[in-house]
């Protein structure tokens, strides 16, 4: 009888907390949703459907709030974009913001997913994202780069392109306290769907270190051809 409650307990109690503190700090957990996703064929007119719901904080544009309060999403990598649905949706990433908007009853199953993320990457970027303090040529500008080519070059790319195959953010062109906040969620434990190679890597990162880095992204110049005309363009699929 004791074996019984014993084991019971066991199950009850101590498994669930040895599984969530396995699952802390892993990169790819959940992975059903996901993969069925990064397999399906986009239908973009869905998608910009889904992303109705989306626009009324990351704007019709997807270009975000400068403040940072709301990240740019156009341009994103879809791969990326799917993970990051799939990681919320999951409980895999703390956003309590975008549970009611990303939940399956708001936006659908895994195809959405995928049509959502692929109208996202299609949408032009904003010429005017916020930026750090620091201009090109000041020390503090020089030192962010510098940490930028040793920590960050590998993984995001040297102008932060990122890299869709192995779902490392775009990270060129987005604003730069949104950046700043998730670095600082992400060296101290906060984020807990992030790579478990850049939390080794930014872990003796000062904050003045982790300001200077994201400074320097926040002025990576966006490749031309992914960006809108003018700071006054306006998603024409919202034109009703």
């Amino acid at each position: 009888m004791k074996n019984l409650i014993l084991t019971s307990f066991i199950i009850i109690f101590l498994i669930p907390l040895m599984a969530q503190e396995a699952n802390d700090h892993e990169w790819m957990v959940g992975e059903s949703e996901r993969i069925d996703a990064l397999n399906l064929t986009p239908d973009l007119e869905n998608g910009l459907y889904v992303y109705e719901v989306c626009s009324g904080c990351h704007l019709p544009e997807g270009w975000g709030t400068n403040e940072g309060t709301f990240p740019q999403l156009a341009g994103q990598l879809a791969s990326v974009g799917i993970k990051q649905l799939a990681d919320i949706r999951e409980g895999n990433r703390d956003n309590p913001t975008m549970y009611p908007f990303a939940l399956p009853r708001a936006i659908g199953g895994a195809q959405s997913i995928a049509d959502v993320v692929a109208y996202i990457e299609k949408l032009p970027m904003t010429p005017n994202n916020s930026k750090g303090e620091w201009e090109e040529g000041t020390p503090e500008f020089i030192k962010g780069e510098e940490l930028y080519k040793k920590n960050c070059v590998e993984c995001h790319g040297e102008i932060g392109e990122g890299n869709a195959e192995k779902f490392y953010p775009l990270i060129h062109g987005q604003h730069y306290t949104y950046m700043v906040r998730q670095f600082e969620w992400i060296r101290d434990g906060k984020r807990r769907n992030a790579n478990p190679d850049m939390v080794k890597q930014i872990a003796e990162f000062t904050d003045d270190d982790m300001k200077m880095v994201i400074n320097y992204v926040s002025r990576i110049p966006v490749p031309a051809e992914k960006l809108a005309p003018s700071v006054d363009w306006t998603n024409p699929d919202f034109d009703w």
